[in-house]
């Protein structure tokens, strides 16, 4: 009824796990989850960030500058604006000046809503080349 001690090492051998076709199933898995994932690109506004410090301009290419205060009061040629009249004079400036561009100065403590009204009504204007500066 003993067992030999030849065949204990025998059974030993025989009760290794192969870890082979584990590894396989999750190659496998791996690969069917990075085809099926589905990258999303969110929606965002393009803003364009002045890469270089302001200078001065030609004046027959002169930009219309939109400043909106840190109690979001909205200024155009240092003149408090309305936010409803926004449109309105971004359109006579830039029929004065149709090469110019929008260029929106904000204050850090000013809110984006404003910013984002402001934008809307150049774009409405007929003026999409906007730049959004900060104050110095």
């Amino acid at each position: 009824m003993r067992k030999h001690l030849d065949d204990i090492h025998v059974d030993e051998d025989e009760n290794e796990i192969n870890l082979t076709p584990m590894l396989d199933v999750v190659f496998i898995m791996l690969i069917f989850f990075i085809v099926t994932a589905s990258f999303i690109k969110e929606a965002g506004i393009d803003v364009n960030r002045p890469d270089a410090p302001v200078t001065e301009s030609k004046p027959e290419e002169a930009n219309i500058l939109v400043v909106i205060s840190a109690t979001d009061d909205i200024f155009i040629d240092r003149r408090l604006i309305d936010p409803r009249a926004v449109r309105a004079n971004i359109e006579r400036l830039h029929a004065e000046n149709p090469k110019g561009s929008v260029v929106i100065q904000a204050d850090n403590k000013s809110s984006n809503k404003v910013l984002v009204e402001v934008m809307d009504s150049s774009r409405s204007a007929g003026v999409y080349n906007i730049s959004i500066a900060d104050k110095r």
